[in-house]
């Protein structure tokens, strides 16, 4: 069990390994398409280096180089961590159980193509999972329109207690419009054991990163949930129209 009197450390795991596949140029890695002359990648390690996370990890793996390339020449202290196949989020975060393997705390996961998270809204979450007493909290927001997007079932305590897909959802459950945004934060101790469980028993084929929270709730381990105040911040871009949007926002946000 961690000692309660010292500070919970923090790693933060970028997964950063995708093809931008509905971008322009298939031969650039995702992650490194620009917002006002920075990769969009650069925003959330700068993120992490504001949270003062012990240790910030990468995931890598299309067009890998220029990732490292960037980063290595305007950002220290990161690490690369290869993902050879890209499996899915499950098999990404798996990457990093070695590296982290003599660390202890949590581990928040973003995505590198979710550019306009904030500070707030990250230490809001880190903050309630540690006060909740969770193995997991998930950072959800609220849509106008959730299609496509997983739902987040909610217990009577407030805890969540499933996250249901688009596809699978009830009448009832599509009417949810508190979504799942792909950004979590985990106790170390309970992630890596239950990631070495989960199986590729679906139609992609992939590990997928949410399977880990059946194990959870089996095991009946509390999983918490807070609400982004602006759901613009878990944006994530797969289209230049998207890019655009992000662009504005980061402008706006300048000029204040």
């Amino acid at each position: 069990m961690p000692d309660p009197t010292k500070p919970v450390k923090l790693a933060v795991v970028i997964l950063a390994a995708g093809k931008g596949t509905r971008m322009n140029d298939p031969e650039m890695a995702k992650v490194m398409y620009e917002i006002n002359g920075r990769p969009m990648v650069d925003y959330v390690v700068d993120l992490a280096e504001k949270l003062q996370a012990h240790r910030t990890l990468v995931v890598i793996g299309w067009q890998k180089q220029s990732v490292v390339d960037y980063l290595s020449k305007n950002r220290s202290g990161v690490e690369f961590v290869e993902q050879v196949e890209q499996l899915g989020t499950g098999h990404a975060v798996l990457q990093t159980m070695e590296p982290l393997k003599e660390f202890e705390g949590d581990v928040l996961v973003l995505s590198g193509d979710v550019p306009l998270l904030t500070e707030k809204t990250a230490r809001a979450l880190i903050g309630y999972h540690r006060t909740s007493e969770a193995v997991a909290t998930i950072l959800t927001a609220e849509l106008d329109d959730p299609s496509g997007y997983g739902r987040i079932v909610h217990n009577e305590d407030g805890s969540v207690k499933r996250i249901v897909e688009h596809k699978d959802a009830s009448k009832k459950e599509l009417s949810i419009k508190e979504i799942n945004s792909g950004i979590y934060v985990f106790e170390k101790v309970r992630l890596f054991p239950c990631l070495q469980d989960i199986t590729t028993d679906n139609v992609q084929g992939e590990y997928y990163l949410t399977d880990v929270f059946e194990l959870f709730w089996k095991n009946k381990w509390r999983v918490s949930a807070v609400k982004a105040i602006d759901a613009v911040e878990v944006m994530g871009i797969n289209d230049f129209q998207q890019l655009e949007s992000a662009r504005q926002v980061m402008t706006s946000r300048a000029s204040c």
